[in-house]
Parts: C-alpha cells; structure tokens; sequence
C-alpha cells in the first residue's frame, strides 16, 4: 500500500518560485522521488497559501498561479475542509498549543488518513495521530 504524504505549503513555494536554491533542489527531489510510490495530499489551505505567497512576494502573474493550481491538483488529492476538521484542530490547539493555520494542516492530514505531513515549520520526527511529522530540509 502507497504511504499517504500531506504536503504543506513551504514545499511548494520552494517548488515553484525559488530560482535555484538548495530548498528548491531538495523539494523537486522529493516530489520526483516520492510520486510512483506514493499518494500526496493537499488541503485547500494549501492551495491558497501558495497562491498568496506567490502572488504577493513573488509577483506571479494570473497565468502563472493557474499553472501551479493545476499543477498541484493534477498530482495531489485534495483534501475538503469541514466541521469536523476544524473541532479537530481545535482540539489540537487546546491539547498542544499549535499555531491556528498548523492544527489545521494536522488535522486536515488526520481526516485524510496521511502517514506523514512534511512541512518545514513544524517539529520533525513529532508523531501526531500515527503521523510523523517530517522536515525535508534537515538531515
């Protein structure tokens, strides 16, 4: 069976708007290497802070934040936000003191039924819900 693979944001600003960085490298490589073995998800979250971060930092043009969209979408299962995602980080938050946009992308990762969440801004090698949290950018 496929590992589900949560992917927040970072990666894919790295992805896309780094012109040649080491963090662009590493999450180009991780995406190449992981693809055939695995399944990625994405939350709508996600999407939408790429899409602010790029548009707003790195003055991507209408054309170019449709490309990445599709992008993501064709390569990711995106993830539906509700109610139940939201008491859930809610619960986090309470139970771990998480930023509000992290237990969302926790719990989000949880309701998808994901192994692993790689992020950069979260603790690496921290298990939650049977997760492991995961810093690619750390040896």
């Amino acid at each position: 069976m496929k590992d589900r693979i949560f992917i927040d944001s970072n990666i894919w600003v790295y992805l896309f708007a780094e012109e040649s960085s080491e963090k662009r490298a590493t999450s180009k490589l991780f995406i190449m290497e992981n693809a055939a073995n695995a399944i990625f998800v994405i939350s709508w979250q996600v999407i939408n802070e790429v899409i602010n971060i790029l548009k707003r930092k790195n003055k991507f043009t209408e054309s170019d934040l449709r490309f990445v969209m599709s992008s993501m979408a064709k390569i990711c299962i995106i993830q539906d936000f509700s109610e139940e995602i939201l008491h859930n980080a809610s619960l986090l938050r309470e139970k771990h003191s998480f930023s509000f946009w992290d237990s969302l992308i926790i719990a989000t990762a949880a309701t998808a039924k994901c192994d692993v969440v790689i992020s950069e801004d979260m603790q690496n090698d921290r298990i939650i819900f049977g997760m492991q949290i995961k810093n690619i950018y750390k040896s």
